[in-house]
């Protein structure tokens, strides 16, 4: 065969770097191929890479798409939730009202040591780190997964977050928002804006949210006062406010103790405190848990009073200052609001029987003192209980005032220079005729002629004798004398609200037809005690929002009425204390003017009166506990008839000398009115039959036996009906 043929048995000699291919065999794949391992390699490296960078990519978009969409939003209503705090004159506490026990602080009013002890104990490196710690949070997941406890491994700024924005639901979803806002919020806002809201937002158990009323729950006091040791007890707290109380849970007192212990080693580490200070530092032991403060007794009543004063005077509007925050420190005091509560007690609520007297049940108080050199309400008295009775008794203005308003009347004619109608001046010695039921004249109205107390007659009587004696012809031929208008505007001056329901110019106006409060009677009575000078009653002596100041109206006083007119009403209402209507005010135990006041159909009894220190009045109201109608108090107490010489005055009398217990009796000096200067008159004996005259001293020795605590069960079994309809005494 020719060697073109391709059939020769002789090999062909192979070329250079050629072997031949075994036909048997299956061809290999490139990277099969000897020498190719280190392409598979970088084949699978460059997956690994792609797949990475498409995980990044996707991360990256996945945040860039959280971080644009999800936005920081308004703060939750939790959040933004505070107590209007109320303290007494002292700063100590008087009440706390809203659900949430929080009230916001300025940072610069958190001590600096403070501060430093909450950070050592949940985030050493705040100042200096980003809002998230994404090391912490998967650190934290890890520590939960494998059993080591549940860990947030939130940085402060994300509890902020939590608290302030969002909730404390365990999800996913909330823990994503939590992270992007505190991302942006850590961009928006500063570490010192970021630190106080999370003081003001966190939990420290005993219903005290926020460091403020954490301070309050803990020690008593506000957190400006708290020291090192104590600041670090609370921010220990702040892992397991429950477990960690001490008080609560005495069982886990070395677990508190160490947690403590580890805050104050914290500081020490961070250069925030010295090492001397560690050593000498002792755990400082909470006050025992208390009840919040509640509503309940009388700081409803005063809460009340003192919210219509900040709304009434423009201080704070009614929406705003349900919004809560504010930090409200009254004028009461509160060892005279303990002396006038005790003396209602004593004097009225211990002696109530409503199944021995019927009428009992409809009997209520209301009482209110003033200090008239400043005009500072010191004490008021609203009620049984807020929680059992809302209408506040020393501030509604409901009832008559009775005779009370009398004074007034009398002011008004030393005031204007008012003469007779005969043309003689008016002065506590000027006779007029206390015939019962005398026609008024000089009036060109309808026909007016009053009845006095008892329909008595007393014929020519002094002004100062009527006064004792409260004998309504006298006042009402005086209120037409001086001119009724006249008389308002003077009531006005002294203090009554110009808007006062039945304050009209008319001749009744002498006997107390007005509704005023008591708490308008006394900032009244209280400008007479004050020599005429009157300055608008003052329930509130700061206010403050957020550490910053609420200004407060001017506190100027005016000279309302002359020295002269008001000095000589103190004059003649003297003489109703020492031998008039008011006599059992002398339990006192010290100088003292008022007047006594019943209103028509007995339904309210007043004693309003004053010393040169304090002015007070008090009244006993009768109302159906179930209708809210206005009851008669005939038979209530034990007494036949209620007058405000019995149970106010007893109780006026209790009050003041218990409450200027311990200073000097002091008394008054008055510059009086040109003719008032002659010595008292003894009242005359009114006319009647020995059987009307036997009738009313059974009535005073019933009244007196009362106040002297001697008062017996058969008093209320008779329920006399007064002879007339208007108000008396």
């Amino acid at each position: 065969m020719s060697p073109s043929s391709g059939t020769s048995d002789t090999p062909r000699p192979s070329r250079s770097g050629w072997d031949p291919r075994d036909p048997t065999l299956a061809t290999p794949r490139p990277d099969e191929r000897p020498g190719r391992r280190p392409h598979r390699v970088r084949r699978a490296l460059r997956t690994l890479f792609g797949l990475l960078l498409l995980g990044t990519l996707l991360l990256a978009g996945a945040f860039a798409a959280g971080y644009l969409l999800v936005e920081i939003p308004p703060a939750n209503a939790a959040a933004l939730a505070q107590s209007n705090v109320y303290l007494y004159r002292d700063g100590s506490p008087l009440a706390r009202d809203g659900e949430v026990n929080r009230e916001n602080v300025r940072l610069d009013q958190v001590p600096r040591t403070v501060r430093q002890a909450v950070l050592a104990a949940e985030d050493r490196d705040f100042h200096a780190s980003r809002a998230v710690d994404p090391k912490a949070m998967v650190r934290a997941a890890w520590n939960t997964v494998t059993g080591k406890g549940r860990q947030s491994g939130s940085t402060i700024t994300q509890q902020y977050v939590k608290n302030y924005y969002l909730g404390q639901e365990q999800t996913l979803t909330r823990k994503a928002k939590e992270f992007f806002i505190a991302i942006k919020l850590g961009r928006e806002k500063s570490k010192d804006e970021i630190l106080e809201g999370y003081l003001n937002t966190s939990y420290f158990g005993r219903n005290a949210y926020g460091v403020q009323a954490a301070a309050r729950a803990y020690y008593g006091k506000d957190v400006e006062r708290l020291d090192t040791a104590e600041g670090a007890y609370l921010a220990s707290l702040l892992k397991a406010p429950s477990a960690y109380d001490v008080t609560t849970h005495p069982e886990n007192r070395a677990k508190a103790v160490a947690r403590w212990n580890y805050v104050l080693d914290g500081m020490v580490t961070e250069g925030w405190l010295g090492r001397a200070d560690r050593a000498a530092a002792r755990f400082p032991a909470p006050q025992t848990a208390r009840p919040a403060i509640a509503l309940s007794g009388q700081r409803g009543y005063l809460v009340q009073a003192v919210e219509e004063y900040l709304t009434d005077h423009g201080i704070v509007d009614e929406k705003t200052l349900a919004g809560g925050g504010f930090r409200i420190t009254t004028t009461l005091e509160p060892a005279k609001q303990d002396a006038l509560v005790q003396a209602v007690e004593d004097q009225v609520i211990s002696r109530l029987d409503p199944a021995r007297a019927p009428a009992d049940r409809n009997v209520r108080v209301g009482a209110a003192a003033v200090e008239p050199a400043t005009g500072r309400v010191l004490a008021l008295y609203g009620g049984i209980d807020y929680t059992q009775q809302y209408v506040n008794n020393a501030t509604r203005r409901d009832y008559q005032v009775g005779s009370t308003f009398k004074p007034f009347v009398f002011t008004a004619a030393v005031q204007s220079g008012a003469q007779t109608q005969q043309g003689l001046p008016i002065t506590p010695y000027t006779l007029y005729d206390g015939t019962n039921r005398r026609p008024v004249e000089g009036w060109n109205g309808a026909l007016y002629d009053p009845a006095n107390e008892d329909d008595a007659s007393y014929g020519e009587i002094a002004v100062g004798a009527a006064t004792d004696l409260s004998v309504n012809a006298v006042y009402a031929q005086m209120a037409v004398d001086v001119g009724p208008a006249d008389v308002r505007r003077t009531a006005i001056a002294l203090g009554v609200p110009h808007s006062t329901p039945d304050l009209t110019a008319s001749p009744s106006i002498a006997l107390g037809p007005a509704t005023a409060s008591v708490l308008d009677m006394t900032a009244a009575y209280a400008t007479l005690a004050a020599h005429g000078r009157h300055g608008t009653y003052t329930l509130v002596s700061s206010v403050t929002k957020g550490g910053q100041e609420i200004a407060l109206p001017g506190g100027t006083a005016r000279q309302a009425v002359s020295r002269e007119a008001a000095d000589t009403t103190t004059a003649i209402l003297r003489s109703v204390v020492e031998t008039g209507t008011g006599t059992a005010a002398q339990a006192a135990g010290r100088p003292a003017a008022g007047k006594t006041g019943t209103a028509e159909d007995d339904k309210a009894a007043w004693f309003a009166g004053y010393t040169p220190e304090l002015a007070t009045v008090v009244a006993l109201m009768g109302q159906d506990p179930e209708s809210g109608r206005q009851e008669p108090l005939y038979g209530a107490l034990g007494l036949p008839r209620v007058n405000g010489g019995g149970p106010p005055a007893a109780i006026w009398g209790q009050f003041t000398r218990n409450a200027l217990a311990g200073t000097a009796p002091k008394d008054f000096d008055l510059r009086l009115m040109p003719g008032a200067e002659k010595g008292p008159e003894v009242p005359p004996v009114p006319d009647g039959t020995e059987e009307e005259k036997e009738e009313k001293a059974e009535e005073k020795a019933e009244e007196e036996a009362y106040v002297t605590g001697e008062a017996g069960p058969e008093a209320a079994s008779r329920s006399p009906q007064p002879p007339h309809a208007g108000p008396h005494q």
